[in-house]
């Protein structure tokens, strides 16, 4: 599969679902943002309690050139105001996948949390991926931190 592209662009492939026909497709909210922000295409509010996860779709499905993902992150204005956050920040939508794209929410904070139809739930970011080819050896190269682990390098 050839990618085109529009300059900074990639063009990706995409299908708005029956239940989002009067949703926008994700969008960047400036010139320069990293993350398209994606909506609910809930039917009806979700109350998410404290502690509580939900899966919240969004009405659209993708087909990404290979070489490619989308990352599902958080947005920060829910996290900080709410606590509301992405539980596997940051999830993946692969370039093989063609389902529906979910986001899977969880409350981190006091008060209960209510998503409504339309609302800006997350954002995603398009990103390159390269895959791993695997090399074993007897022994790793030295390195300046060598086995060092969490907190090795103070506070």
């Amino acid at each position: 599969m050839s990618i085109r592209s529009e300059g900074l662009s990639v063009v990706i492939q995409i299908k708005r679902l029956p239940h989002a026909v009067d949703l926008p497709f994700p969008q960047y909210a400036t010139r320069q943002s990293a993350g398209m922000d994606l909506y609910s295409a809930i039917q009806h509010d979700i109350h998410l309690h404290s502690g509580e996860i939900g899966l919240v779709p969004t009405g659209l499905a993708v087909a990404l050139p290979y070489g490619f993902e989308f990352q599902i992150r958080p947005r920060s204005g829910l996290a900080v105001k709410y606590g509301l956050t992405v539980i596997n920040a940051p999830g993946t939508i692969d370039a093989d996948y063609r389902g529906e794209i979910k986001v899977g929410l969880i409350n981190l904070g006091p008060e209960t949390v209510t998503i409504k139809r339309g609302q800006r739930i997350a954002q995603m970011i398009l990103a390159r991926v390269r895959q791993a080819k695997w090399q074993e050896v007897e022994e790793l190269p030295a390195s300046e931190r060598g086995k060092g682990g969490f907190g090795h390098s103070g506070i």
